[in-house]
């Protein structure tokens, strides 16, 4: 079983800790900053699965992003769907796109450790990996849309985040 303080321990030690949710669908789920106080990520152990735990970072894209989205040809927003599969499928991440009519309202970037595989290092490699998918996402929208790329700290081509 994995234990539930030691998580919050090593997440805590990281300056990561946001909050503990009360959730009736999970053992525990904590909310959590990274790699600052704009992103919020949680995780999560659900009910019944007391040897794994789910990391995930629900993003919704922003009103004028989706309006300059809604703006642009079919063509070019299912491509652009398509590009954001094939991004995130390479990073071995799960995935949920909301896009109806081609058109990205938000997404849902996952991952899971297994009890087996649990440690600080994994956690937070896990943690960074799906912080790095979502950014993808965002330098994608900013690429393929014509916007200034998001979070200029992070877009400075530094590797160390």
């Amino acid at each position: 079983m994995i234990d539930e303080k030691q998580i919050q321990d090593w997440l805590a030690d990281e300056g990561m800790f946001r909050q503990k949710i009360q959730d009736d669908n999970s053992n525990f789920h904590f909310m959590i900053n990274f790699p600052d106080n704009n992103n919020a990520m949680d995780i999560i152990q659900p009910k019944g699965k007391e040897d794994l735990l789910i990391i995930g970072c629900a993003t919704q894209v922003s009103n004028e992003e989706q309006n300059l989205i809604s703006s642009t040809n079919k063509t070019k927003n299912q491509q652009f769907i398509w590009d954001v599969r094939f991004t995130l499928n390479n990073m071995l991440l799960d995935f949920q796109l909301n896009h109806p009519n081609d058109q990205l309202q938000g997404f849902f970037i996952t991952d899971q450790i297994f009890e087996d595989g649990l440690t600080k290092d994994m956690l937070i490699k896990t943690i960074k990996r799906i912080f790095k998918g979502k950014l993808s996402v965002m330098w994608l929208i900013a690429k393929t849309y014509g916007l200034q790329a998001p979070n200029p700290e992070a877009s400075k081509d530094n590797m160390f985040i």
